[in-house]
């Protein structure tokens, strides 16, 4: 007898409610376990924002400055299209980044009317600090598998992603 999850409970609930409806039990369980596994990493994301007092917006903005080809360093413009928001909205969230002293604005040096975005050393330390709380709680769910099944699911994931690139 093989343990049942919650999506298996969901599959079965719902495989007949679909007569006229084509109805995939291998897909409905691929698509809801990513979505139930999206939820889960999200919400380890936010218990690592709580620890270390960031908000939201905070860590999204730190956390684009940081993964960058250039860590650390970007244009306002490069940000707020890194994250999806408004240069209005970017200013704001550098507003506030700065009042806490985890990054600083200064002149380009190739160009004094061009602005750049620096993480500061308190900035970087608490990034890490949610990353490294972050990190554990992934390296924790994904040590259920096996370096081969950790392989061949990620060989797989990223087949699917490369699909949705595609698009």
């Amino acid at each position: 007898m093989t343990d049942s999850d919650w999506t298996d409970r969901h599959v079965a609930r719902w495989r007949n409610h679909w007569v006229d409806v084509h109805f995939d039990d291998q897909v409905e369980g691929i698509v809801v376990r990513i979505g139930r596994l999206g939820r889960y990493l999200a919400s380890i994301r936010q218990a690592a924002q709580a620890e270390t007092g960031l908000q939201d917006h905070e860590y999204q903005t730190l956390h684009s400055l940081m993964i960058r080809d250039t860590p650390g360093t970007a244009s306002p413009t490069d940000l707020a299209d890194d994250v999806g928001v408004s240069g209005a909205g970017m200013t704001g969230r550098l507003d506030g980044l700065e009042r806490a002293g985890w990054v600083q604005r200064t002149s380009s040096p190739d160009d004094r009317r061009r602005v750049v975005v620096e993480i500061t050393k308190s900035g970087a330390e608490v990034w890490r600090r949610a990353m490294a709380l972050r990190g554990s709680q992934e390296e924790e769910m994904v040590g259920v598998l096996s370096d081969r099944e950790k392989a061949q699911l990620n060989k797989l994931l990223k087949k699917m992603t490369l699909w949705t690139e595609s698009r």
